[in-house]
């Protein structure tokens, strides 16, 4: 099992230091498959493992860390540490005190196995493939197990575990007319994932009908909550954090001095029992089980790191280095996802966003294009694929004035980020209504 690999690897690298030393290490691993398809074939299997242990080594307020690439069997693996000591130790006697060096004193163990039902890769791919027929589909499947692990020589171990699945793939009608879809969870089911394909595939048939362009202006519209996603994580960039709210450089700020609110129905918090996310960090302090971010339209909290703690005197809340939510929730609201078209009525139904960034961030101003399949909708049924369109709008209005409703429903979208590692994460969304969304182009 890789948690007694870790734990093997933590009693050695205890028994390496001195008495005036101390150690944290970081387990980032994963076992995972990876499926590439291309015109509803194929076209790239393979198959990652991978142990990555960043170990840091601390005389007094002296620090200093490195990563080493791990291959499962002990006795290379302890040489290695070996090394990587020797070399941290040289380093420390060059470096000076590091005043904001903030480290954990309480010793917190926690275990967390997310247990899953998922079927061998062959019968997702099966599954698939079967769902493509006479469709030029083009998706990645990425599934299989990813592992964190903290330790230090205060004895203090965390362990987190997670067996999760995350398709996502473009059905292309021709040019840059597709539809994308994802489907992602700790569990397959094939009816939900058959329903999702199957409303991919009614939405590609209405490709069909000639795509229309609209003048610039301010149109009613729907989000998805794939497309509502796009825009939290510019949110996400920086905004929640103690650190660049203090300095001023947060895109929160207005929202933090009053200036501005959002609208009541917005609730968001970091969820740490959603699953998506280790609820400890690197330097080991875990994570409350929410943190209320945004209570009823009003920034209510933030994400504080322990050197942000450190320097500004405050509590740390076990937030990332770059402190930004890992596991955001939204709650939901009044309108029943499959209403969504009768009550947008007339206007634009949104399912993706892309090339998203700040035009005015003191004003959390955002650019970005539509992506694949946007429509114009009259009342309630879609009549035409829209032409790409690029809008210029405030979060402060989106969230704010112009949002009419959000969905009864969330989504999970999990984080498919994989350079250099899989990534863990993600967000739990549902979908918004707007009076109002500016389009310039």
């Amino acid at each position: 099992m890789m948690q007694d690999y870790f734990r093997q690897l933590v009693s050695f690298l205890q028994s390496q230091i001195t008495p005036s030393e101390q150690f944290t290490c970081w387990l980032s691993a994963e076992e995972t498959d990876f499926v590439r398809f291309n015109r509803s074939a194929i076209r790239q299997p393979g198959h990652v493992a991978q142990i990555i242990l960043r170990v840091q080594l601390l005389i007094g307020r002296r620090h200093a860390s490195s990563s080493v690439n791990l291959c499962g069997q002990m006795e290379q693996d302890y040489s290695a540490l070996i090394e990587t000591l020797a070399l941290l130790r040289e380093q420390l006697r060059d470096l000076p005190e590091d005043p904001h060096l903030l480290m954990t004193t309480e010793v917190r163990h926690s275990s967390h196995i997310q247990r899953s039902s998922l079927p061998p890769t062959q019968d997702m791919v099966n599954e698939i493939l079967e769902a493509a027929g006479g469709l030029d589909m083009v998706g990645i499947l990425t599934t299989g197990t990813q592992y964190r692990g903290f330790a230090n020589s205060q004895g203090q171990q965390n362990w987190f575990e997670t067996h999760n699945v995350n398709v996502d793939w473009s059905l292309f009608h021709s040019g840059d007319k597709a539809v994308k879809s994802n489907y992602a969870g700790f569990e397959w089911d094939t009816k939900e994932f058959q329903q999702k394909f199957d409303a991919a595939r009614k939405q590609l048939a209405l490709f069909a009908l000639p795509a229309i362009s609209i003048p610039p202006g301010s149109y009613r519209a729907y989000l998805t909550p794939t497309a509502l996603n796009e825009l939290l994580m510019m949110l996400n960039w920086a905004g929640f954090s103690e650190k660049s709210l203090r300095t001023h450089q947060s895109c929160l700020r207005r929202l933090q001095a009053k200036d501005v609110s959002l609208h009541t129905d917005v609730y968001l918090s970091e969820d740490s029992l959603a699953g998506l996310e280790p609820i400890f960090q690197s330097q080991g302090f875990i994570k409350p089980d929410s943190i209320e971010l945004i209570r009823a339209g009003e920034l209510c909290g933030s994400m504080i790191s322990p050197r942000t703690a450190k320097e500004y005197g405050i509590q740390s809340n076990g937030a990332n280095p770059d402190e930004s939510a890992k596991s955001l929730r939204m709650r939901g609201g009044t309108i029943p996802m499959n209403e969504a078209l009768q009550q947008l009525g007339t206007g634009i139904y949104i399912s993706n966003l892309w090339y998203l960034n700040f035009s005015d961030r003191t004003n959390c101003r955002i650019t970005g294009m539509t992506r694949f399949a946007s429509f114009w909708v009259e009342n309630g049924e879609i009549k035409a694929p829209l032409n790409v369109m690029r809008f210029d709008e405030s979060l402060f209005r989106i969230l704010g004035d112009d949002l009419v409703a959000l969905t009864q429903e969330t989504e999970t979208i999990m984080d498919d980020r994989s350079y250099g590692e899989r990534h863990t994460g993600g967000a739990i969304l549902p979908g918004v209504l707007l009076k109002a969304m500016r389009f310039v182009l």
